[in-house]
């Protein structure tokens, strides 16, 4: 059980914004299509940071990939599609509904969802949870939470594209 465990979960601490995009651009090549990556996190502790990378690493072409406050979502066009969702917002599940958030979810794209604990009895049963904390100023650790079989291979493709040996 342990060693499951063990493979559900990852801490990591980034040191800067930019650290957080490679991050992000590392765990974007590590998706595949269908799949839901939950973020949560208080304001400012770099969602969209992390969020801009896992869009480049889907390679989306989109220079202002920005969280959709107002709009509550984005869609871009990389090597599928990629829905980013803001629920911050949000002020009632039902405003989901109304956007037929089944749809993308559990469509043919990969769909981010900023604040995703406002949210999390409408997320699918296998997705990634990754939760930011500022550590100070510039730094954050974040935790990557595999919820799912689905979850646990990515987290896997993750794991191994970061910690990889270099070439010497």
């Amino acid at each position: 059980m342990k060693k499951e465990k063990e493979l559900s979960r990852l801490i990591l601490y980034s040191l800067s914004p930019q650290e957080s995009h490679r991050l992000g651009q590392i765990l974007g090549e590590s998706l595949s299509t269908g799949f839901l990556v939950a973020l949560s996190g208080d304001l400012g502790a770099g969602k969209t940071s992390l969020i801009q990378g896992i869009a480049r690493g889907l390679k989306v072409r989109d220079r202002y990939i920005t969280s959709p406050t107002f709009t509550l979502i984005n869609e871009y066009q990389g090597m599928c599609p990629v829905y980013h969702f803001d629920v911050y917002r949000l002020s009632d599940p039902q405003e989901m509904e109304d956007l037929g958030y089944e749809e993308f979810f559990y469509g043919e794209g990969v769909t981010l969802v900023e604040w995703a604990e406002k949210i999390e009895n409408l997320l699918p049963e296998d997705h990634l949870k990754i939760n930011l904390d500022h550590q100070g100023p510039e730094i954050r650790r974040l935790m990557f939470t595999a919820k799912g079989k689905e979850a646990r291979k990515v987290l896997g493709r993750f794991r191994s594209r970061i910690f990889q040996p270099k070439d010497l």
